[in-house]
């Protein structure tokens, strides 16, 4: 599993160099306040979806430095002995807010909250992002993906080609959460329960002396699972012919239907009709026709507008790679800090707008309209506020102030949840099935406007008042 591997030093040397200094000013116990968030969505879309979260739970709770670890740090001859021996009983005292996994979400949302001792809260950056960037952008575009199929099942078929082992598996996690029915991954089945699928490739067609006797030899091994490969030579000129002659003569004597055929090149469009039409008047309308290649949503949309008459669709390569904009994006941020119970909001400011963050220990809140059960918009506020959903609520762009609407009927769910209290965790994540369900149900309260690929409408994310006052003060603080 994820959590037997030690990844405490799988972190950038700043935030130990850091570390040390904090520890020899005398800010070590400083309590600071920390937000993940990304600053857009990938491929320009309408939303993201939120993954990886049980991993950065089991990263936190087997934080260490062992001997070794020590040892190497030492060696550099810039880390102080207090420092060291800091590390050596090294535990995250922490609090950890998040959103679930599964929820979408949107640009400048902490989707990860830490409030712990600054040298704790600094050390957890690294892997918290590449935890979170990983499996978010992979479950977005799985998401993507699979609405283009438009009820149509896409396994994910892309171990061979992710960056890494881990991009591999948790990959393939990512992709369930986001839609996907299932794997070609066998050890993701095994750790996570992602359900492994497959068949044949090529060279088990060419291992034989034709290709009838590779199909026969199939059914014989596989009859209740039969999906046989037909474009190892000639779709149309003996693929599925022969395919059919295999299904005649070894499963129908077996009183067994074949599961389907796969088609991995040329024309898919044009193949899948014509080889469709053969199958039907073969007497196997049961028979599903599988394709793969190099697909993701555009093409999928573009095959399904064609009438291609596909049925389920492995996704490999651009899928597992996110390979149309393969980095999420996601970053980690002081927000603020707290000395003797008092808060102190902090804010970075750049002459990129979009740089610029939202400073100060924050809730985040979705409005749902209570006739549509549909989600309007959220609003990142000051820890301490309150929404009282039996009054009226005006919200506002932060950018464009003068767009305003108000909700009179009006739920508002507060997205993160507690994680981690004092070090111990608190919150128990749900079993991937159910999370890929829940994403799905979420993904429903979404308008299709947010969710269309081309231009999709802007989701807002406002800020209440008091967090836009806090925030315009610093600002002006600072310019001065």
């Amino acid at each position: 599993m994820f959590s037997e591997q030690n990844y405490t030093m799988l972190c950038d040397f700043y935030q130990l160099t850091m570390g040390n200094g904090y520890f020899m000013t005398d800010y070590a116990d400083k309590t600071a306040y920390f937000d993940l968030f990304f600053r857009r969505v990938p491929d320009n879309g309408g939303y993201a979806v939120c993954a990886g979260l049980e991993q950065a739970i089991e990263y936190i709770e087997n934080l260490r430095f062992d001997a070794d670890d020590i040892d190497f740090l030492r060696s550099k001859g810039i880390f102080s002995e207090r420092f060291l021996d800091y590390l050596r009983n090294f535990k995250f005292e922490g609090d950890v807010f998040a959103v679930p996994e599964g929820t979408p979400v949107f640009p400048y949302e902490p989707l990860i909250t830490v409030r712990a001792p600054a040298i704790q809260a600094q050390l957890i950056e690294t892997m918290l992002l590449l935890l979170i960037n990983h499996q978010s952008l992979i479950a977005t575009k799985a998401s993507r993906i699979v609405r283009a199929a438009n009820g149509r099942a896409i396994s994910e078929f892309g171990s061979r080609r992710a960056q890494g082992a881990s991009g591999a598996i948790l990959g393939a996690r990512a992709a369930y959460i986001g839609g996907c029915a299932g794997t070609a991954c066998v050890i993701s089945d095994k750790l996570y329960n992602v359900p492994a699928t497959g068949t044949m490739a090529h060279s088990w067609v060419q291992m034989f002396d034709s290709e009838l006797e590779a199909f026969k030899k199939y059914c014989e091994v596989y009859p209740d699972s039969t999906t046989l490969l037909v474009d190892t030579y000639n779709v149309l000129k003996s693929g599925v012919p022969n395919a059919i002659k295999a299904f005649d003569e070894v499963l129908k004597p077996l009183g067994k239907r074949p599961k389907g055929i796969r088609l991995d090149s040329g024309d898919i469009a044009y193949l899948s009709v014509e080889a469709r039409k053969m199958l039907d008047e073969a007497g196997y309308p049961d028979c599903k026709i599988v394709a793969s290649n190099s697909l993701d949503e555009y093409i999928i949309t573009d095959l399904l507008s064609q009438g291609a008459k596909i049925d389920l669709f492995g996704v490999g390569e651009r899928l597992i790679t996110a390979s149309s904009e393969p980095v999420f994006g996601g970053v980690y941020k002081l927000c603020a800090v707290e000395e003797n119970g008092m808060i102190t909001p902090k804010i970075k400011i750049s002459e990129n707008v979009a740089k610029i963050t939202n400073p100060h220990f924050k809730k985040l809140y979705r409005i749902f309209d209570n006739k549509t059960g549909k989600a309007e918009a959220d609003l990142l506020c000051v820890h301490d506020e309150e929404i009282d959903s039996t009054k009226p609520i005006e919200l506002f762009d932060p950018n464009y102030t003068w767009k305003r609407k108000t909700f009179s009927d009006f739920t508002a769910k507060e997205l993160q949840v507690p994680v981690f209290k004092d070090g111990k965790r608190v919150y128990n994540p749900p079993k991937l099935d159910d999370i890929r369900d829940y994403c799905k149900k979420q993904l429903d309260t979404l308008w299709e406007s947010v969710l269309r690929f081309e231009n999709p409408h802007n989701y807002y994310v406002d800020l209440s008042q008091k967090l836009w006052d806090i925030k315009q003060d610093l600002l002006n603080q600072k310019n001065k």
